[in-house]
This record gives structure tokens, C-alpha cells and sequence, in this order.
């Protein structure tokens, strides 16, 4: 059983893909960073992917990180960003994997959980 931290209402495990992907956005100087767990409890960690001829959010990039390793479905995704939402196109990267009820949780760059939304919605 984990244990939910009561400031936010986020378990231990949903905190540290928030903090993973505050790191990764924060070390590669990139506008987003993302994590991802999956069945297994294992994480994948990206940035932002923007070269001339490949462009990625840093949730879509995890996402395949986690498939090219071998997951089979994801418990929950974090992106951090200034953005206000996650896009549809990153929802539907979570969704493929982990399916329409996987929590996508959304955090600001100072790493404050600013809405939990399901990849299905």
C-alpha cells in the first residue's frame, strides 16, 4: 500500500515521476520534462525532443522509451511544463499503452501538481 503525502494528494510513487520529470526538464534546459511508470514499476524519464528533422513533447518521447524497453501498459504518466494542459496528441501516446483510464498527471515547473486527468478524456 503507499501512502498518500496529504499537502497534495499524491502518493509516494505519482510524486516521484512529478520530481523525474522536474528533473529532466530542469538538467536538459528543455520547455517540458516527462516521466513514466509502468506495470512493473519501472520509470522512463525524457525531455523535450526538438531537432531539425525530429520533434517530440517530452511525454510522447517517454512513452516510446518505455515501449522500445519492452512495457507492456503504464500505471501513470507526469509531464511538467508551463503549459496550461496536456495536449490530446500526448494523452492519446498514454492512452495507446497504458489505456483511457491511465492518470496523466500535469505539474508546473515549480513541480505543483495542477490537475490529474485520465489519457481516455
Amino acid at each position: 500500500m503507499t501512502e498518500t503525502t496529504p499537502s497534495t494528494g499524491l502518493d509516494a510513487e505519482d510524486r516521484k515521476i512529478i520530481t523525474l520529470a522536474r528533473s529532466a526538464r530542469a538538467r536538459n534546459g528543455v520547455p517540458e520534462g516527462a516521466a513514466v511508470r509502468d506495470e512493473t514499476g519501472r520509470t522512463y524519464v525524457a525531455g523535450t525532443v526538438a531537432l531539425d528533422s525530429l520533434r517530440l513533447s517530452a511525454l510522447r518521447t517517454a512513452v516510446a522509451m518505455a515501449v522500445a524497453s519492452g512495457a507492456k501498459s503504464l500505471e501513470a504518466a507526469a509531464v511538467v511544463t508551463a503549459a496550461d494542459s496536456v495536449p490530446a496528441e500526448d494523452r492519446a501516446a498514454v492512452r495507446d499503452l497504458g489505456g483511457p483510464g491511465t492518470p496523466v498527471l500535469l505539474a508546473g515547473p515549480d513541480g505543483a501538481l495542477r490537475e490529474s486527468v485520465a489519457a481516455g478524456a
